[in-house]
C-alpha cells in the first residue's frame, strides 16, 4: 500500500487541479469576460502558425459582418417560362 500513496497523492492532486480549472473556465464563460483577449490570443497564434486557417478565419468574418446576404447562384440563372 506504500507503494501506491505517491500515485494515489498525485492522482488526488491532478484531480484537484482539473476541478478548480473547470470551475473557473464555467465562472468566466458565465460572465463572458474571455472574449477579445482570448480571441486575440488565438488570432495571432494562427496567423503565425497556421496561415490558410487564418485566412479562413477572416473570411468567414468577412462573410458574417455583410448586411445583406448574397443570392444563390440558382436564382441568378433564368428560368425557362411555363406555358399555359
Amino acid at each position: 500500500m506504500e507503494a501506491l500513496l505517491p500515485y494515489l497523492v498525485v492522482l488526488g492532486c491532478l484531480g484537484l487541479v482539473m476541478g478548480c480549472l473547470t470551475w473557473c473556465a464555467r465562472l468566466i464563460r458565465r460572465r463572458g469576460a474571455t472574449g477579445g483577449g482570448l480571441g486575440a490570443a488565438l488570432a495571432a497564434y494562427e496567423e503565425a502558425f497556421r496561415a490558410t486557417s487564418h485566412a479562413s478565419h477572416h473570411e468567414i468574418r468577412a462573410q458574417a459582418d455583410r448586411k445583406d446576404p448574397i443570392e444563390s447562384p440558382d436564382r441568378w440563372r433564368r428560368r425557362p417560362r411555363k406555358r399555359v
